[in-house]
């Protein structure tokens, strides 16, 4: 039984990868006018680039760059270094907070969907940094790398941001649950509570 289900669950894995690909390309295609809405808002309001890249942890320990919306004031970090995120953030533009608030910043990662760095649906990609810290306290969140990350995903819908190591473990819970059961009926139920969490603005910071 378990090799039917490894099998199952492998053939699920490469069927996923060709969605995601075409997903992506064709979302991309389609947004591309709110694509350029968005980085007209961002130019005209605020000096910096339109899209923040970002060093994230992908799948078996894989470094890439995410893309994004920039959200924030041109060079946030640079005094700080990288930081959690945390609720009212004064770093947050006025065109930054309403992209968070509709998640609409996220768009961009379709790039990275498309380039196989990530998925549609999988744990949320970390920052290597910050994957250190955390794998001194929770050994166990190595095996997040073992899929690859997502846009979305069981611990985004169920527990948004992540801004501390007991977040962190909460949230790696959600996690293990998904890559042990993962399945397109799973997978289905989590666009789902995106689409309910995008229109509500849940977790939003």
């Amino acid at each position: 039984v378990s090799v039917v289900i490894s099998l199952l669950r492998a053939q699920y894995q490469m069927f996923k990868e060709d969605f995601d690909f075409f997903a992506a390309g064709l979302s991309l295609l389609l947004l591309s006018p709110l694509f350029l809405v968005i980085a007209i808002l961002i130019k005209s309001t605020s000096e910096g680039p339109v899209f923040l890249r970002q060093k994230r942890m992908g799948r078996k320990g894989a470094i890439f760059n995410i893309f994004k919306f920039r959200t924030m004031h041109n060079n946030a970090e640079s005094g700080t270094g990288p930081v959690w995120a945390q609720s009212d953030d004064p770093r947050v533009t006025r065109v930054g907070r309403f992209l968070r608030k509709s998640h609409l910043d996220e768009l961009p990662q379709l790039i990275n969907v498309a380039k196989g760095e990530m998925s549609l649906i999988g744990p949320r990609p970390e920052r290597p940094e910050f994957v250190e810290t955390i794998c001194k306290h929770i050994p166990d969140f190595e095996q997040r790398l073992d899929v690859k990350p997502g846009i979305t995903g069981l611990a985004q819908v169920h527990y948004r941001y992540c801004a501390s190591i007991k977040d962190a473990a909460r949230k790696l819970k959600y996690d293990l649950i998904y890559i042990n059961k993962m399945c397109w009926l799973l997978d289905f139920r989590i666009i789902l509570w995106t689409v309910k969490t995008v229109l509500t603005g849940e977790g939003a910071r």
